[in-house]
């Protein structure tokens, strides 16, 4: 989970997502005019609500994860915090990588005049994310689908097994 800003015609808003590593599906998002840590602990509560408990939950050390009140909804739930480096980008580059393709494939596309504006081109490029943007990572197919597979351990090996053959082969 990360948080990043996004820009508008006037002023920003901030966005933050819970991402599933394996398959970089986008599980929950919000989006707020203040840092505070309110709507990422809403975020976390309904991807823990739609999707389940993980075992680990990877964020940065940002004031809004190292808060009681978000660290507390983790652990009632019995998961194991992680977090990154001070300054280690590199240690959740998955939701930076997101950041990057939200910005250059939508935001920047588009001056929102307002949050409402940009909450609906947010959620119609997530949806577009997660259910039909191809990605490498995934053998070329959706975070949806990749996601999907983690739910079958038989098709999960061969995509694992697909994905670290070495390009040609099959």
């Amino acid at each position: 989970m990360d948080l990043t800003y996004i820009p508008m015609a006037r002023g920003f808003v901030y966005l933050c997502a819970v991402v599933d590593w394996f398959s970089r599906k986008v599980l929950s998002w919000r989006l707020s005019i203040t840092m505070e840590a309110a709507f990422c602990i809403e975020a976390v509560e309904e991807a823990l609500a739609r999707h389940g408990r993980p075992e680990i939950f990877n964020t940065d050390q940002g004031s809004q994860f190292t808060s009681i009140d978000f660290t507390a909804v983790l652990k009632r739930s019995q998961i194991a915090i992680s977090m990154d480096g001070k300054g280690a980008w590199r240690d959740n580059v998955f939701v930076e990588r997101l950041w990057r393709s939200i910005k250059y494939e939508e935001v920047y596309l588009h001056a929102y005049k307002t949050v409402s504006e940009a909450r609906a081109g947010i959620a119609r490029y997530l949806n577009f994310y997660n259910t039909r943007r191809p990605h490498w990572h995934c053998c070329k197919v959706s975070d949806e689908a990749a996601f999907c597979l983690i739910q079958r351990p038989y098709i999960s090996k061969t995509l694992l097994t697909r994905r670290i053959s070495p390009r040609g082969s099959p």
